[in-house]
């Protein structure tokens, strides 16, 4: 089994999600506590959520599938981010700031996920 503690991308994911959930508690209105923040909230932890998951499974394959999974969150979270930006809950430098560690997550994790992908590719299957 991996310890997913020890990936990069899911550290920058974990790092990520903590962010969003300061920022939102910081400086979001708090009648969107079920509606936008909820909605940041759970994309920003579905990235690292889902790289741990994968990590327990037996088979690279399976690893990947989770992979993509956690790199869809990543787009929908930029969604977030826009449109709070653009209703007046996000300044910019604090807008940049989300936006900076998200793309930087979203490269960390494609690297990996073409890492894991070379490996099925040559031939290797298991953890």
């Amino acid at each position: 089994m991996r310890n997913f503690r020890k990936i990069l991308a899911w550290q920058k994911a974990d790092d990520l999600a903590v962010l969003v959930y300061k920022v939102t508690a910081q400086h979001f209105p708090r009648h969107e506590q079920y509606g936008l923040i909820s909605q940041m909230q759970r994309a920003a932890v579905s990235v690292p959520a889902n790289i741990a998951e994968g990590s327990g499974k037996q088979y690279l394959t399976e690893f990947r599938q989770y992979l993509y999974t956690a790199r869809a969150s990543l787009p929908e979270l930029e969604c977030y981010i826009h449109l709070s930006q653009r209703v007046g809950y996000l300044k910019n430098p604090l807008a940049q700031q989300l936006e900076q560690a998200r793309a930087e997550t979203a490269r960390i994790l494609q690297g990996f996920i073409n890492s894991i992908e070379g490996q099925i590719a040559a031939g290797r299957t298991g953890n």
